[in-house]
């Protein structure tokens, strides 16, 4: 395995407003930005994939006024380091524990959307007693990320053949980097259902359209960690039914936009309404809190397209933690 630091991809990355930080978690440098006062409660935002930190870039302001932020890049995206081979679940939550311990040092808050709100589902369930005091799962990906999941649609049946086609035309590591390749074969190669939820999933700038190349959130993303979880090989040591069973802190759980298509079952969306369902089943069954809260019309990223409703659905949340139950 060759690992490959932010100096090896020279050219790739572009300046933002906020100081980029590096702290050394052993395996990987882990790259982070941090808003908010020292004395603040602390706050640790998880990135999607494909997102790097600066995805919370418009909520960090906000979120500043109340928290001490800390926002990561996860190994294998932005300019944390990329680890060929070695894209699991169990070795993202690794690092966070880490960054937890090495960086914030003490109880915090976390937040994460997509895969980070796997992530954040894995802390609430196997970070180090006293480390997180609550989490935030946005629009997570439960039992759908997984290939043969305990409920409903897995990945290859959800937004798999998009991480897929990435992988295919791009290539670990960009190996292959064929992006005018991807853009031919994506109406072709992705499910129709797949083609329409993307464009109220993932809304984008028109223009920045396909002729502007590669968005810079793809620039800064190893499509390895596509191939990852479609074959399996990301979360085969983290089985969802049993992390939520683990869950030992509170949590909110937000909902977005999902559908299943009648024709062929295919779930468009982060999870389906059944999954959303039985992951808070799991989680009171064993004694837990969970909070869930739908927003069936909402982007997948509440936090980059609307973030002032992003913050202020977190504030009133955090607000009820101390009330008796």
């Amino acid at each position: 395995m060759t690992i490959l630091e932010a100096a090896d991809r020279p050219g790739t990355f572009v300046p933002h407003a906020y100081d980029e930080q590096v702290v050394d978690l052993g395996e990987v440098r882990m790259n982070y930005a941090v808003a908010g006062e020292e004395s603040a409660p602390a706050l640790l935002l998880i990135p999607g994939q494909s997102e790097s930190w600066w995805g919370y870039e418009a909520a960090m302001p906000l979120l500043a006024e109340h928290f001490r932020v800390h926002a990561v890049d996860l190994r294998g995206q932005g300019r944390s380091t990329w680890t060929p081979g070695r894209y699991t679940l169990d070795l993202f939550g690794t690092d966070l524990v880490r960054f937890i311990d090495l960086v914030i040092g003490r109880e915090t808050l976390v937040s994460g959307l997509s895969s980070g709100g796997v992530l954040s589902a894995w802390l609430s369930a196997y970070a180090s007693p006293g480390q997180v005091r609550a989490a935030l799962w946005e629009d997570p990906p439960l039992f759908a990320s997984e290939v043969t999941p305990a409920i409903g649609q897995g990945i290859g049946q959800a937004i798999g053949p998009v991480f897929a086609a990435w992988n295919k035309w791009l290539g670990d590591q960009w190996s292959i980097g064929d992006w005018d390749g991807l853009v031919r074969a994506m109406p072709t190669e992705l499910p129709a259902p797949i083609l329409r939820a993307l464009a109220v999933m993932m809304p984008r700038d028109e223009a920045a359209g396909p002729a502007a190349g590669p968005p810079q959130n793809l620039r800064e993303y190893d499509p390895e960690w596509g191939r990852a979880f479609v074959s399996g090989t990301a979360t085969a040591s983290c089985d969802h039914a049993s992390m939520l069973a683990r869950v030992r802190v509170p949590v909110l759980y937000t909902h977005h936009y999902r559908a299943v298509d009648e024709e062929t079952g295919r779930l468009t969306g982060a999870s389906s309404d059944d999954q959303a369902r039985r992951a808070r089943e799991i989680v009171t069954a064993t004694g837990g809190r969970i909070d869930y809260r739908s927003f069936p019309d909402m982007p997948h990223s509440m936090h980059e397209h609307a973030p002032k409703q992003f913050v202020e659905t977190l504030l009133d949340w955090v607000s009820t933690l101390d009330r008796p139950q």
